[in-house]
């Protein structure tokens, strides 16, 4: 079913983050390749690649966008209207300023970049602000950072598992805290443009 403006009253929010996993990067480009290009919110991406080498993701989001991708650059103050993604093998927070860090600390879930870290860290900076959008994968990494959003005031949306290429990310968040919305990709597409008339 197809969010409207009325399911979303007084749910205004400020930015957007965005964790996935296996099957991930088609799921990503489902949900994002078609925004328009004058979306106004700033969007954060957390996707679990390997760790060894330069990850692409960026540019390979960003050949399919009509919006700036750049992949998160330590002490970079977060802009409207632009999608962050996370470098391969370090962990993205966001600040109380609105501004990015980048660390080396271990891994959560067997993952660095974790969903969790950056979910925790922008429910702490956005408060009720945030929408946490947790997509397919094979691990429970997003779960605590999307039950931390909630507990904020913020909107939590997780991918439908019975669509989902792996569904055990979406199941371990639905358990751990049930979230506002369950939703197919084409659903969540329609909910982020919805989210950016507020």
């Amino acid at each position: 079913m197809a969010t409207t403006s009325s399911d979303l009253a007084g749910r205004g929010v400020d930015a957007v983050v965005i964790g996935a996993s296996a099957g991930g990067l088609e799921a990503l480009l489902a949900i994002l390749a078609h925004l328009p290009s004058g979306y106004r919110l700033p969007l954060l991406a957390v996707l679990h690649l390997p760790s060894h080498g330069d990850s692409r993701l960026a540019e390979v989001l960003g050949a399919r966008m009509h919006l700036p991708v750049r992949e998160a650059a330590d002490k970079e103050r977060v802009e409207p209207g632009t999608l962050y993604v996370a470098p391969g093998g370090y962990h993205v927070l966001v600040e109380r300023d609105l501004s990015l860090s980048l660390s080396c600390d271990p891994p959560v879930h067997y993952s660095r970049p974790s969903i969790d870290v950056m979910m925790e860290s922008a429910a702490d900076a956005w408060g009720e602000r945030l929408a946490g959008v947790l997509l397919t994968g094979a691990n429970d990494d997003g779960a605590d950072g999307l039950a931390r959003i909630g507990e904020h005031g913020g909107l939590t949306i997780v991918q439908d598992p019975r669509e989902a290429a792996v569904s055990t990310m979406p199941q371990a968040a639905i358990a751990r805290r049930q979230p506002d919305h369950v939703l197919g990709l084409a659903g969540i597409h329609a909910l982020l443009l919805e989210l950016d008339k507020h």
